[in-house]
């Protein structure tokens, strides 16, 4: 609930009354009566109020060492999941606001705070981990987040949401593999900067998605921690993606929590999650793509676990479930089957070349992004596990497909720490699991519109737009002539309709609309003329209040109060209680859902009458918008012992639009 506030008041000049007539008959001597008024109008005040719940964790005797801090996406737009490594095993959270909260660097007392999960981390790692959600985060907002508990804090990062709809920028990187090159520092400044280079083009890119093969040597922390040392990671979501040298340890796991998560001994390679391996398949949606990331590394049932059927079957129930969420599936795991350098061959990847494809067609998935082979790649339009459009030309930058095709992609390092050279075709064939030559091209693979490499580093581009898919392979490192941010490759992947005719219609946010009033006309006094005294024990005065105009334009339709209070009447020092002012509220022109207030009798018979604030009018969730015309009939009742004078009071009136 929310709203600003704003309270204004007026002061009105009023009414007098003239002294009684003295009677014939004697009586005792009384202070002159006069009476007097009013009352002018005010003005609009709505408030706010967040709530939040502050848990303060137990302390660990010695303080934690939070390293390792990552930010991850989560399983939907308003998500992000924080994972981190801890030295102690204590309670700890995930502290989150508005950047815009934050002051001097302080988070406010009403930070939201989520409670972390984890476990005790394999020996060779040390310590702990932990893995938080940041859930039901706002659109276009920059928020910070810090992890820990009281009193002992990381430092403080910072990430920023965008529009839950429409086009939308995502980065895909090819195995970073920090350590292959023998030297981890190198790797990590290569990888560092691509990061720097890609983002610092793409400031607003979305995802970062992984290729796999964070890490040379499954368990190795020094690895980890020159692949996670860029703050880069923990201001934009990381994708990730197990690759085969993550496959050999639970540090990939213990690092890298992922949303939706099928865990079971099927989706890992040997067939047992609690063994010292990593595996899974996971799927989430972000805007307009279903993201669905599959643990290759286990292809085969040989070694226990459900081999490529067991993928098929979850690919086919994921699409099934979540495919109508989206208008793009795109798909990510680690071993290329369409590459062309030393694992062109593998025979594990003509598995998955034969596995695969027909039922990607089946399903209508759209793009396949994948590493492993250290080389660049960009696949013709594949169905069925065969080349779609036989005319379909070597590096043409367009590509209309069919009903089933899909474009297959391979990224080339981005840290640098080792590249494949392009192999040649064989006599193997020109579908299937062939690694035939292409007849419009024969140094290339059957199956290959683009084979690039450069030995330099580079990152893809993914471009989410409303009908089509720009991808493109950007140098993050310059190549001969080519300098840094040229492009090695570009596609348009203009998606497949049917043979009908599909209708497409932006829908821009609804205007949230308005609430607001007037007071009818430009006399903001209401006068109640000269009070007249009755049986010599009261005076008394009557009026209505000008009208006041309400408008309720809000899309939101959440309910609305509109009440007023009045303060004391004075005349100079003299002065008598605003108690003894009563009101009958009513509607001049009905609308917008009021309701008028119930009445209120002057305090004079009983009550504080309008000294406290009453409702004029309401109108509850739901109602219908418009506009409403609020009036009220005036009651003025107080005692005979007040002062003769020009008495003058002042009524707030005070809007509340929840």
């Amino acid at each position: 609930m929310g709203g600003a506030s704003n309270t204004t008041q007026r002061n009105g000049t009023c009414m007098s009354h003239q002294p009684a007539v003295p009677q014939s008959t004697v009586s005792p001597s009384r202070t002159p009566r006069r009476k007097a008024t009013w009352i002018a109008a005010a003005a609009l005040s709505a408030s706010m109020a967040f709530t939040g719940l502050a848990v303060t964790p137990a302390m660990a005797a010695n303080p934690a060492v939070l390293t390792g801090i990552v930010l991850g996406v989560g399983s939907t737009e308003s998500q992000r999941i924080v994972t981190w490594y801890s030295s102690e095993d204590n309670d700890q959270v995930v502290q989150f606001a508005p950047t815009s909260s934050l002051q001097s660097g302080a988070f406010p007392a009403d930070a939201a705070t989520s409670a972390a999960t984890g476990a005790a981390n394999i020996v060779t790692s040390g310590g702990f981990n932990r893995h938080a959600a940041l859930s039901g985060l706002a659109e276009n907002t920059a928020y910070s987040y810090r992890v820990g508990s009281g009193g002992n804090w990381s430092s403080t990062y910072e990430f920023r949401t965008q529009s839950f709809d429409g086009d939308f920028d995502f980065l895909f990187f090819g195995d970073p593999q920090i350590g292959a090159s023998g030297n981890v520092a190198n790797d990590g400044a290569g990888w560092a900067n691509t990061l720097d280079v890609a983002l610092g083009a793409n400031p607003n890119a979305e995802l970062l998605v992984s290729g796999g093969d964070q890490v040379e040597t499954a368990n190795t922390e020094t690895q980890w921690n020159a692949f996670l040392a860029s703050d880069k990671l923990r201001q934009y979501p990381w994708v990730a993606t197990i690759g085969n040298h993550d496959v050999g340890g639970k540090a990939y796991e213990q690092h890298l929590y992922t949303p939706n998560t099928d865990r079971s001994s099927a989706l890992y390679a040997n067939g047992n999650p609690a063994s010292n391996t990593s595996g899974g398949d996971y799927w989430f949606v972000y805007k307009d793509v279903l993201f669905i990331d599959l643990n290759s590394n286990s292809y085969t049932t040989s070694s226990g676990g459900g081999g490529d059927a067991a993928h098929v079957q979850y690919v086919t129930d994921v699409v099934n479930q979540h495919g109508g969420e989206a208008k793009y599936t795109v798909l990510v795991y680690h071993h290329s089957i369409y590459s062309a350098a030393s694992h062109a061959k593998d025979s594990d990847n003509k598995v998955r070349r034969v596995d695969f494809p027909t039922t990607f067609s089946k399903l209508g998935v759209d793009l396949v992004l994948q590493g492993h082979d250290h080389v660049y790649t960009r696949s013709y339009e594949i169905k069925n596990g065969q080349k779609a459009n036989p005319n379909e030309q070597p590096g043409q930058d367009e590509v209309f497909v069919g009903p089933g095709g899909v474009i297959y992609m391979t990224a080339n390092s981005a840290s640098g720490s080792k590249y494949y050279g392009i192999t040649n075709p064989d006599a193997s064939g020109t579908s299937g699991a062939g690694n035939g030559a292409d007849p419009l091209k024969p140094s290339n693979y059957w199956y290959n519109s683009v084979q690039s490499q450069e030995n330099k580093r580079s990152y893809v581009q993914v471009k989410v737009r409303k009908d089509k898919l720009v991808v493109e392979d950007i140098r993050s490192e310059a190549s001969g002539a080519n300098p840094v941010l040229s492009v090695v490759d570009s596609v348009t992947i203009h998606k497949n309709h049917g043979d009908g005719q599909e209708l497409q219609v932006d829908v821009p946010a609804a205007s949230p609309g308005e609430f607001g009033w007037t007071i009818d006309g430009t006399n903001r006094l209401v006068d109640l003329g000269t009070a007249t005294e009755q049986d010599l024990e009261f005076f008394h005065a009557a009026g209505s209040i000008n009208p006041i105009t309400v408008t309720d334009t809000r899309v939101s339709l959440a309910p609305w109060t509109v009440a007023a209070a009045v303060g004391d009447f004075h005349d100079g020092a003299k002065t008598f209680s605003g108690k003894y002012l009563g009101w009958t509220p009513k509607l001049v022109n009905a609308g917008a859902g009021a309701t008028a207030g119930a009445g209120v009798g002057s305090g004079f018979d009983n009550g504080s009458g309008l000294k406290t604030s009453r409702q004029l009018a309401s109108a509850a969730q739901g109602h219908d918008r418009g506009t409403a015309g609020l009036g009220a009939d005036l009651d003025l009742k107080f005692p005979n012992t007040v002062a003769k004078g020009s008495y003058r009071a002042t009524m707030t009136i005070t809007a509340l639009a929840g």
